[in-house]
């Protein structure tokens, strides 16, 4: 239910209730590929262009260890639900790898 009433020389909306949608999706579920690969573009300064599924994190991408945990920490931050451990971070050497970590955490789509 949404209101409106006048008060001081302006409106004031209020909203009665709100129910949230069941069964809705949340965005962060949404993502596609595309999403991650900008995403590593993004979190290590490189053109998306450079970032495919064959790109190797070290010797492609430049990054270090650091680099490779804080991305990791910025996917966990954008993917509800995932989780990166130490160990998953030393397997994860290429971008097809995070993908597919991601999509076995069922949070992007093909």
């Amino acid at each position: 239910m949404l209101r409106a009433r006048t008060e001081s020389g302006g409106i004031i909306m209020t909203v009665g209730s709100l129910t949230p949608l069941q069964g809705a999706t949340p965005l962060k579920e949404c993502l596609s590929i595309n999403d991650v690969r900008s995403l590593v573009a993004k979190q290590l300064g490189v053109d998306i262009e450079s970032v495919t599924s064959e790109t190797h994190f070290t010797y492609d991408l430049g990054a270090d260890f650091l680099d490779r945990v804080e991305l990791m920490i910025a996917i966990e931050d954008q993917f509800a639900g995932v989780e990166i451990t130490d160990e998953d971070v030393e397997q994860i050497q290429i971008v097809g790898d995070l993908i597919r970590h991601l999509q076995n955490s069922k949070q992007v789509r093909s």
